[in-house]
């Protein structure tokens, strides 16, 4: 019986349920005052005055009761702090009630004993405080069984929002307690029977409608804008969920009531760049193209990327075998292209000269390289052989087969180097250079594209920010000064082939990565993201503390993406630069690399990191 009554109660529209709680005061508020009589008088006989003086009692206090929020209150959700705006709200009514009987009394219609008020302010605060967390505790059990989540705030009333409300009341776990939109005119109307407040108000309805979770309706929202609600509803410390863009709405991809949890990337606020078809096209349409590091961050991302535009066939060299199993299990089950795997390292003479022997390669995307600074600081050797010789293996091998088009993924760390991992990288630039121009027939259209960190990457902050947060903290770092250039790995991958597009031979094309983000603020809008506060000085009660470990060899406080930033050309794509480089010279480049390949054979450390920093500056 009491199942069903609560089921029908939760059914019933929320017009109906305000009307239900105010009939019920009304009710509840003339039996407290004919019990305050009582009790005052042992026996009352009401005379007419007396009974209208007591049917006004309601007439006054609900219309206080709503302009104080009682009835918008979602009692399924209904904070402890409610508290406080109920016994305010009876104190008024029972002053206004007082008012009234000081009037009566004045014009001799009617006497009450000075005792009735107070019995009504306490018996009736009793009975409306009583009766709303009553009906959160008999609604709420089911809930709390079950695991149902709280409710949710949906910021956007638009079409898409409208939509999403009642897909989501739908369903029992949901209970949608407020819109909030930017649109003055909606603000204080109800929107599919829900109430949409303004954007300044979000606080206050998390803080006392039980709300658990933001979810954005924004499919039209540009970026910057997004950037900005996630940024300050993280501040929140709720769940932040979003709908899909609108492309991918009207595509059909997802449904309105398909959301997406927010990810690092919406905190950037950086527009994506749509690709120019006829770049992409001339630079992958109908080729054979071969991808090096094919099974990590980038290669893969790059691999994804490239299916959709029509090559003949995909390489795919990788050093890792599960790695390389993953990916090629994936291409396979998004296109019908052929996607060949080749299992090895760049380092490996033979085997790449193999390759491109059995199949040629119009374009080579080449993104295998060893990345993480604090490794390779203790592992020059490999960081060398790999990053270096592997390139300068790569770059022979594709000269001598005759392969068109290369293009290098580089890095900032490789502008005036201060670890072994960004030298590397700097000598992989050169020997692209090098190979480029030193021919007799022309420069060959190699290039190297240099960009900051990718969110999300293999051995970026972002997955080990991730991993400590959902473990409990505490998030480390190693200097809260540090900052560092971010863009996420798709819009990465497509200026990559933008990219390689442009070049004529030789080429370092620089990614414009916006303004560089403090690492202690990606890690606090991480834990914010999650859900959870930031335990700190100003909130030592906070879930995850953030915590500085000091720097590591090899690492920068910032990083820079040109050597001679004045110099740096804009190219006919936005956000690709091209970097200002001096003549290169042949002989004095070859007798180096001769310095550093005989300083790796002789495993001479010293050497080897003279040799390595003494062209990397320039």
């Amino acid at each position: 019986m009491l199942e069903a009554i609560r089921d029908g109660f939760a059914t019933l529209p929320r017009a109906l349920k305000r009307a239900a709680f105010m009939a019920f005061d009304a009710v509840a508020l003339l039996g407290v005052l004919w019990v305050s009589f009582v009790l005052r008088l042992g026996s009352f006989s009401p005379t007419p005055p007396h009974i209208v003086l007591i049917a006004l009692a309601p007439v006054i206090a609900i219309p206080i009761f709503v302009r104080l929020g009682l009835y918008r209150a979602v009692i399924r959700y209904l904070p402890d702090r409610a508290v406080f705006t109920m016994v305010q709200a009876m104190a008024i009514a029972t002053l206004a009630w007082v008012a009234a009987l000081f009037l009566a009394e004045a014009t001799r219609l009617a006497v009450f004993p000075r005792t009735v008020p107070f019995f009504y302010f306490f018996f009736g605060t009793i009975v409306i405080v009583g009766s709303r967390f009553a009906a959160k505790a008999m609604l709420w059990l089911p809930e709390r069984q079950q695991g149902a989540a709280a409710g949710v705030v949906i910021y956007g009333a638009g079409a898409a929002g409208t939509q999403l409300a009642e897909a989501l009341l739908g369903q029992n776990r949901f209970y949608v307690a407020a819109f909030v939109d930017e649109d003055r005119r909606l603000w204080g109307r109800d929107v599919a029977g829900i109430r949409v407040f303004p954007p300044s108000e979000l606080g206050d309805l998390v803080r006392n409608r039980g709300v658990g979770e933001v979810i954005l309706s924004l499919p039209n929202a540009d970026t910057t804008r997004r950037a900005e609600i996630v940024a300050e509803a993280g501040k929140l410390g709720v769940k932040l969920r979003a709908l899909p863009p609108i492309a991918d709405l009207v595509s059909g991809k997802y449904l309105v009531n398909q959301l997406r949890e927010i990810d690092i990337d919406d905190l950037l606020g950086r527009d994506a760049v749509p690709p120019d078809p006829a770049l992409f096209t001339a630079m992958l349409g109908g080729k054979s193209v071969l991808v090096t590091g094919a099974g990590g961050s980038i290669g893969s991302e790059l691999c994804r990327l490239i299916v959709n535009w029509q090559p003949t066939r995909l390489i795919l060299l990788e050093a890792n075998e599960f790695a390389l199993y993953e990916i090629t299990r994936k291409l396979r089950a998004l296109s019908e292209l052929p996607v060949l795997p080749v299992l090895g390292s760049v380092t490996d003479g033979p085997l790449v000269r193999r390759t491109l022997q059995r199949l040629p390669a119009d374009v080579i995307f080449h993104a295998a390289a060893h990345k993480h600074v604090p490794l390779l600081e203790e592992n020059a050797f490999e960081a060398v052989r790999n990053n270096v010789f592997g390139t300068h293996t790569l770059l022979s091998a594709a000269a001598a087969a005759e392969v068109p088009q290369v293009v290098l993924i580089s890095t900032d760390k490789a502008v005036r180097p201060s670890s072994v991992m960004g030298a590397t990288k700097r000598w992989a630039e050169l020997i692209m250079r090098h190979h480029a121009l030193n021919t007799g027939n022309g420069p060959r259209r190699y290039c190297a594209v240099r960009f900051g960190n990718v969110l999300g990457s293999n051995g970026s902050v972002v997955p080990l920010f991730r991993e400590q947060i959902a473990a409990g903290g505490p998030v480390t770092l190693t200097d809260e000064r540090m900052t560092r250039y971010f863009m996420s790995i798709h819009e990465a991958a497509e200026l990559i082939v933008a990219a390689g597009a442009l070049t004529t031979g030789g080429d370092i094309f620089l990614l414009e990565m916006g303004e560089q983000i403090a690492i202690r603020a990606l890690a606090a809008n991480m834990i914010r993201l999650a859900g959870l506060t930031v335990r700190d000085q100003q909130n030592p009660r906070g879930d995850i503390e953030i915590i500085a470990t000091g720097a590591r060899p090899g690492e920068k406080l910032t990083e820079e993406l040109f050597f001679d930033p004045a110099r740096a050309e804009r190219t006919t794509q936005k956000r690709i630069l091209r970097a200002f480089m001096p003549p290169a010279d042949g002989a004095d480049f070859t007798a180096a690399l001769t310095q550093l390949g005989a300083a790796l054979e002789a495993e001479d450390d010293a050497a080897l990191r003279r040799v390595l920093f003494s062209l990397a500056q320039g």
